[in-house]
């Protein structure tokens, strides 16, 4: 606590420092995949893979840091931007591919992708009780947005 000037810095700093892990691992899990609808759904298990195996930083930063007036309303983490962008590009390769459709917004459909994944890591960082597995959510999710995504 004494290098930091209060909890919000503490929380902002595991923030960036977990961000930038799972930005690592995100890139090397989907870099090596050629197709778009395969690197959604690998993005999504990858996700909620990540919540299942730190669920103590993932209730940190499900429930602490967005109580934090700071983080919410003044800090801008470019590593979870760049997390983002990683969706809205898949979605542009999906386009130039003819795979995905071309009137698509790529900044509503990351925004969108990531906040159903985001929803499923809150509940399960919140609930006790699980009905499904994190593999069957993550189909699930990157089905939903496929069947809407592809031409």
């Amino acid at each position: 606590y004494i290098y930091f000037e209060n909890k919000d810095d503490i929380l902002i700093s595991l923030f960036e420092e977990q961000m930038k892990a799972v930005l690592e691992d995100m890139v090397a899990k989907i870099s090596g995949l050629k197709d778009p609808a395969r690197k959604l759904e690998t993005f999504a298990l990858t996700h909620l893979q990540l919540i299942e195996q730190n669920k103590d930083m993932a209730e940190i930063i499900q429930v602490e840091l967005r109580q934090s007036g700071k983080f919410m309303k003044e800090y801008k983490n470019l590593g979870f931007i760049q997390y983002l962008d990683l969706i809205g590009d898949i979605v542009r390769e999906g386009q130039e591919k003819g795979i995905f459709k071309k009137d698509i917004i790529p900044g509503v459909a990351k925004r969108a992708f990531f906040g159903a994944l985001d929803e499923m890591s809150r509940f399960w960082v919140l609930s006790s009780r699980k009905r499904y597995d994190i593999e069957t959510a993550a189909k699930q999710i990157s089905g939903y947005f496929l069947k809407g995504l592809e031409v």
